[in-house]
């Protein structure tokens, strides 16, 4: 704050802050960086969560404590309230304050047989490491193929980078009939929701209970951290954007998989769209 001089012994600080109308809290206030040693207990706790999806902050602290990493449970859940991490399990039902806030759809999938590509999408967002910090990569998937329809790298959690990335899936291939996500607020804003709608797209959202609707991108996350983000170290967004876009491409059409009958989800997809056409 260039306009304040601790220097200046004719007046006091207090003095100065008092002539210039600020407080006097904001020339003592400091942004904390992430240091190193939290980048390394956020991959850390990323790991364990990769592992053991279950795992709550308060159990992943324990871990780390048992391997002398002394840390307390606020910052564990602080670190992955940052990196869009939550324990898989039965959520309370908090529908009634939900709904004074987000917009709120029913869930969908109950005791629907998915046999179809485009007919039901999916998404989520999972963290990803780099070398000096974290970023976000947020993919879409048609649930049948496991074809990666769209996918895009972001340095925030807002909602914007996640409407652009259904707009360019929604401008490349047919609509799917059903759109399913969870109840983040990313898929509950405004413009996320009023896209689909002018696309005609049925709108899902995992509900009490429904701890394992999002398995689909689970397994998704598993493999690109496992078979991707581990092996290397992201110099910048622009590097790890590089090389996700690349994994991307590998895990769409070289990559066997083996709930596919170790076909790539590309030759499914591809080849039920010439069906459908």
């Amino acid at each position: 704050m260039e306009m304040i001089d601790p220097s200046f012994e004719d007046l006091s600080l207090r003095n100065q802050f008092f002539l210039l109308n600020l407080n006097r809290s904001s020339h003592y206030y400091q942004k904390i960086e992430d240091s190193q040693s939290d980048l390394d207990i956020a991959n850390k706790i990323n790991a364990l969560w990769l592992a053991h999806p279950f795992y709550g902050y308060r159990k992943i602290t324990a871990i780390l404590k048992r391997d002398g990493i002394l840390i307390n449970h606020k910052k564990v859940l602080r670190l992955m309230q940052q990196m869009n991490l939550a324990a898989i399990f039965p959520k309370a039902n908090k529908n009634k304050r939900v709904k004074a806030v987000y917009n709120q759809y029913p869930y969908l999938l109950k005791g629907l047989r998915i046999e179809r590509i485009n007919q039901v999408w999916t998404t989520d967002i999972t963290y990803i490491r780099m070398s000096d910090g974290f970023t976000y990569f947020l993919a879409i998937i048609d649930i049948y193929s496991r074809f990666i329809l769209s996918a895009y790298l972001s340095n925030n959690l807002e909602a914007d980078f996640c409407v652009e990335t259904l707009q360019t899936a929604l401008n490349k291939y047919p609509k799917p009939e059903i759109f399913n996500t969870d109840q983040g607020s990313q898929f509950t804003s405004q413009n996320w929701t009023d896209l689909l709608k002018v696309k005609e797209v049925k709108i899902s959202m995992d509900g009490k209970g429904r701890c394992f609707d999002n398995i689909y991108q689970e397994r998704l996350w598993r493999t690109v951290k496992y078979e991707e983000v581990y092996l290397k170290s992201y110099d910048s967004v622009t590097d790890a954007r590089v090389n996700l876009d690349k994994f991307v491409y590998f895990y769409n059409y070289e990559r066997p998989h083996q709930s596919l009958d170790y076909k790539t989800p590309a030759e499914i997809y591809f080849a039920n769209a010439v069906k459908l056409s």
